[in-house]
Parts: C-alpha cells; structure tokens; sequence
C-alpha cells in the first residue's frame, strides 16, 4: 500500500513533470518567434515527452488506486537571451527534475515501497538520458560560438529529431 506521503510527492511530480511541458513548448514557440524551426522542433518533442513522463506517473496513481490530485501550473518564462541561454535553461531544469526523481526514489527505500521504487527506476534512466541530451547540445553551442552557418547547422540537426 502507498503512504500519503509518497502519494502526494508523486502528485507534485506530476506537476513538476506538466510544468516541464508547459516550459518546452514556451521555447519552442520563443524559437519559432526567432525563426530556429529545428530548435522549436526539438522542444516540442521534447514538450510532450514530459507530459508523456506525467502522465505515466498519473497512470501509475491510478492503478495503484491511489488518490491523484492536480495542482495549478506555473507560468514558465516567454523569452530568452539567446537559442544557448535557453538550452542552458533546459539543461538547468533538467537537472532539477533529476533531483525531483532521485529524492522521489530515495523516499521509496526509505519507505520499503518496492512497487514505486520499481517504477522510479524507469525515470532515473530516463534522467540520465535527458541531462545527456541537454549537456550535448550546450556543448554544440559552445562550439558554434558566433558562427551563424553553424547556428544554421545546428538548428537543421535538431529539427531532425524523430
């Protein structure tokens, strides 16, 4: 059986994880506004992945019979300085929702809840691979500096994402 309190940390995940969303698609429309439809791309897949990411823990609740409880989402922000300031901005959040997880996960030992500490695992590997992604792509922008053609080359790879 969940405790209360796992169930309400796995309720904010859920917000944590809506927020993710709702924060890929305000730089995928700040892309779009800059003409970088590859980098607009790139955060809209990466947009519903995250309310992908919610849901499966809301369907977890579910099945588990526990309570789900939707909390408002915040306004992320609209613009950025720069396509690098704004996958910086990933990046960084990345790395909170990685620490969301890892003390979702901790909660779980600590609770000998094995069924959602099972689950969790999913999301730790999943972590690894988004601040894997992330950490790349700043890299890419540290290496196109000013360079506007490898801006150009840039955006035309990410716009490949699948």
């Amino acid at each position: 059986m969940i405790s209360e309190k796992m169930t309400k940390q796995l309720n904010k995940q859920i917000n944590e994880e809506l927020f993710s969303s709702y924060l890929y698609l305000s730089m995928s429309a700040y892309f779009a506004d800059e003409s970088l439809d590859g980098f607009a791309h790139w955060m809209m897949k990466q947009s519903q992945e995250e309310y992908e990411h919610g849901m499966k823990i809301f369907g977890y609740l579910t099945d588990i019979g526990a309570k789900v409880e939707l909390d408002k989402i915040d306004k992320p922000e609209l613009k950025w300085k720069s396509a690098e300031d704004a996958f910086k901005a990933a990046l960084k959040h990345e790395i909170h929702i990685t620490d969301c997880i890892n003390k979702l996960t901790d909660l779980a030992y600590e609770e000998k809840d094995h069924a959602t500490r099972g689950f969790l695992a999913w999301f730790v590997q999943e972590q690894v691979e988004e601040v894997s992604s992330a950490t790349a792509i700043v890299d890419k922008f540290k290496m196109v500096g000013e360079n506007k053609t490898a801006l150009y080359m840039l955006d035309r790879e990410l716009g490949s994402r699948a």
